[in-house]
């Protein structure tokens, strides 16, 4: 597993592009955990509002918490460890790596 945390700088390379993700709205007033196989795909899919629900119906276009992962099978377990948590457990994760809640989608590369 790879946080973003390289001088603020968000590190993922082809091989770690599986990864568990949080997002938020502009207000950060809403969270959103999920996984993907391909991070930047995923967050352009939200940002972009391509498919309906809880995402599109929120605005949750921030991307504000991400680990990357080789193995998809870890990013799932990782998602499910975050969705049993609090809504604390989250922001604290999200503060710890990210406190002004800055939308990192642009740091991946």
């Amino acid at each position: 597993m790879v946080a973003p945390e390289d001088g603020g700088r968000a590190i993922l390379c082809k091989s770690q592009n599986k990864a568990m993700y949080m997002m938020t709205n502009k207000g950060n007033s809403s969270l959103y955990t999920g996984v993907t196989n391909d991070l930047v795909r995923r967050v352009h899919e939200h940002k972009e509002k391509l498919f309906e629900g809880f995402t599109k119906k929120y605005n949750i276009t921030k991307l504000v918490y991400y680990e990357a992962f080789d193995d998809i099978v870890d990013a799932i377990y990782r998602e499910k460890q975050i969705k049993a948590g609090s809504r604390q457990n989250k922001i604290d994760l999200i503060n710890g790596m990210n406190p002004q809640w800055e939308d990192l989608s642009g740091k991946l590369y």
